[in-house]
């Protein structure tokens, strides 16, 4: 195992900085930043690559983390003085491990789905927490994938991957930047599942979510946290859905994050329903 000693704030020590904090530079270099013993355990048992470990010099390690730097493979590994580790870790805590894990693109993420598979499109998320909500409830309720569109939130960013709880590393996803992609991505889908419905999501339509029929592929389309979805996918939806709330209730609506795990585990709810 190759160890490299950081003392200062050197160029290597600048590059762990920027991983965490800049997103153009985190995407250049295509690696990403990752803490918790819950985050690290599902990024190496889910077969996301490892390129190193960071951790603290003169400091008495774990069994946990004594034994992945024994049994990950790594290029090379970073031993911290104990100032920098502490200026590096997100935690109130500081982490006795951190990982620079590498990204993944869309076609290593595309895998085989099933012949009844729940998908999940958000579009435009600009919360960290909420996206980072939604890919544990995707993981929760059994979505096989989540497609993330437009300009938003980086997915790889650690606040994200922290709110997953480790559902990141577990849930494919895939994202699209304009209306080209999404258009060719969705004829695949519907070429690969004729039954196949979309069904979008708003605060006042038609149809209350547990009057539509989910027990056949579904392909939930959820919308931005301000200004919901785009008018192209109204236009694309086959049916427009809404979450029914109280008639004495204050809120004008529900989190996205949580509005999304409703629809989610109705999904689940029928198809359990369907089987008994």
């Amino acid at each position: 195992m190759v160890v490299q000693k950081i003392v200062t704030k050197d160029a290597t020590y600048q590059k762990f900085e920027v991983l965490l904090t800049n997103r153009n530079k985190r995407h250049r270099y295509h690696e990403f930043l990752v803490e918790g013993v819950r985050n690290i355990n599902e990024a190496i048992k889910n077969n996301w690559q490892v390129h190193s470990f960071i951790y603290p010099s003169g400091k008495k390690l774990s069994g946990w983390a004594s034994d992945l730097l024994n049994q990950v493979k790594t290029k090379v590994n970073y031993e911290l003085k104990e100032n920098l580790m502490n200026e590096l870790s997100s935690k109130e805590d500081t982490s006795e491990l951190i990982a620079i894990v590498k990204m993944k693109d869309n076609i290593e993420n595309e895998i085989e789905m099933s012949e009844n598979p729940v998908i999940a499109l958000f579009d435009r998320p600009s919360n960290k927490g909420n996206l980072g909500t939604l890919l544990r409830s995707c993981d929760a309720c059994g979505v096989e994938k989540l497609i993330v569109t437009g300009h938003c939130v980086d997915i790889y960013d650690p606040d994200v991957i922290s709110a997953s709880m480790g559902s990141f590393f577990k849930l494919p996803f895939i994202r699209l930047s304009d209306k080209m992609e999404i258009d060719d991505y969705l004829a695949h889908l519907k070429l690969k599942y004729p039954l196949l419905k979309i069904i979008g999501t708003a605060v006042d339509q038609e149809e209350a979510i547990y009057e539509v029929d989910l027990t056949n592929p579904v392909l939930f389309l959820i919308g931005n946290e301000t200004h919901g979805l785009n008018r192209y996918y109204f236009e694309i939806s086959d049916i427009m859905a809404t979450i029914p709330m109280s008639a004495q209730s204050s809120a004008s609506s529900f989190n996205v994050s949580c509005a999304a795990t409703v629809v989610l585990y109705e999904a689940i709810r029928q198809r359990l329903e369907k089987t008994r």
